[in-house]
């Protein structure tokens, strides 16, 4: 499968259910792609590479993710492309209202990180906009937000 940013999407599970990125522009699942629409820029650091190899993006995003200084959270070394409705986990707000950040169709950059001293992990999530970090348990429960704002 032919993909704009040049990832081996061949192992993927999801790969026949995806509709293809070069096939489908860069719109796998319906949604948008961060990594694709970055990557059909000529201006793109990454353009006509593997998206593997350095990417000024995925570079730029893990600076911000560590600039954070989250204490208990080991130091952001790598991200993957995920899909939204893996990532889109339901917050609490104080007021009891329930909300969801991301699109379920869209392709994101994050990483999950074991919280230092604990079993809980931080969830990584970043767009073109914002980065998220959030704190959540086993299989994303009792999730909380940590850290929710506008990206440089």
């Amino acid at each position: 499968m032919k993909t704009l940013c040049g990832l081996d999407c061949s192992e993927c599970g999801l790969r026949n259910e995806c509709g293809g990125c070069a096939e489908t522009d860069g719109h796998p699942f319906t949604g948008s792609c961060m990594i694709a629409e970055c990557c059909k820029s000529s201006s793109c650091s990454n353009y006509g590479k593997a998206f593997e190899t350095v990417c000024r993006l995925k570079e730029q995003l893990i600076a911000e993710f560590n600039e954070l200084g989250i204490e208990d959270m080991e130091k952001v070394t790598g991200l993957n492309a995920l899909k939204g409705a893996f990532v889109n986990l339901e917050y609490t707000l104080p007021g009891g209202e329930c909300i969801k950040l991301w699109d379920d169709g869209r392709i994101y950059l994050g990483n999950q990180i074991c919280k230092k001293g604990s079993d809980r992990c931080y969830g990584l999530t970043a767009d073109e906009n914002y980065l998220l970090v959030c704190e959540y348990g086993a299989g994303g429960s009792d999730a909380e937000i940590v850290v929710y704002k506008r990206r440089r």
